[in-house]
């Protein structure tokens, strides 16, 4: 992709998800995800309703007149956006592949974050950390994040979750929003969520494609492995094909969806011929 094509899809998608940001979700967003807790602000007088507790006793004995301490929500927060580049992200079926609903969700939260002053960091991981962006402020910073998820070609096209979460604890120290965007086509994940879901708080946000689902019955077929690149003719008419396909495929779902419940960690589901908006905003309306 040539530099003036690549400006051109960041600027676009800059503008479709800014709007989002601005006008739906960095409202949502504040009220969701809470500050380190109240820093103190200044004193001012008493005020009746005031809670006596926050009466700061010196000052009141100087002035020989009731004043309190107030105090404001410690607002500044880290959101780590953690982004599946693998090789299943590039499937789809609606005229519209997974990766390119992942960058528009990615590019929503990043902004809404901005708009609250808070701080930005990516991961792109596939069975590695493929790029790591330490988190930053800004507009600058979105779109380069935003570049990358556009055009950075991973070395690897296989998954590793818990290797991501792995990285996250090593490098993120202090407690972060962290969003985890994928198919979730992985397994054994569940310890090193749980370790990590400990000291941040961790939304799993599964994207996917219906076509996933199931196996259409149209004879035999020849079908690339998205995550390992190879052909292989797959009798898509065997009913035991079909439905081994159906299980490996449920079964995966099922382990998501307990395993981020387990570990006290949020969850959504969206479809890439969905609303995104409107799953969000469930999402953040119900916490």
């Amino acid at each position: 992709m040539d530099t003036k094509e690549l400006l051109k899809k960041v600027r676009k998608i800059e503008i479709k998800t800014r709007r989002l940001s601005d006008h739906i979700f960095s409202g949502e967003y504040h009220t969701s995800f809470k500050g380190r807790g109240m820093t103190f602000s200044e004193v001012r007088q008493y005020q009746y309703g005031d809670d006596i507790r926050n009466i700061d006793w010196n000052v009141t004995a100087r002035y020989n007149e009731a004043h309190v301490k107030v105090f404001e929500e410690e607002r500044e927060l880290t959101m780590m956006l953690m982004v599946d580049i693998s090789g299943s992200e590039s499937f789809g079926s609606k005229n519209q592949f997974k990766k390119d609903i992942v960058t528009e969700i990615a590019a929503t939260m990043a902004f809404s974050a901005t708009q609250n002053n808070d701080k930005i960091g990516l991961i792109l991981f596939s069975d590695q950390i493929e790029l790591y962006i330490p988190p930053k402020k800004g507009r600058s910073h979105v779109l380069r994040i935003i570049r990358e998820l556009i055009e950075f070609e991973p070395k690897s096209r296989k998954t590793d979750i818990a290797q991501a979460l792995k990285f996250l604890s090593s490098t993120q120290k202090k407690k972060a929003i962290v969003f985890v965007i994928s198919d979730f086509l992985s397994e054994d994940y569940e310890h090193t969520l749980k370790i990590a879901s400990k000291k941040h708080d961790i939304t799993g946000i599964r994207v996917y494609d219906i076509r996933e689902q199931k196996m259409p019955n149209i004879g035999m077929v020849p079908m690339i492995d998205a995550e390992t690149g190879e052909t292989q003719l797959v009798d898509t008419s065997s009913k035991t094909v079909r439905f081994n396909y159906e299980k490996y495929y449920n079964d995966q779902l099922v382990y998501f969806k307990e395993t981020f419940s387990k570990s006290g960690a949020g969850v959504v589901n969206t479809r890439v011929d969905e609303s995104y908006v409107t799953k969000l905003l469930g999402y953040f309306k119900s916490r």
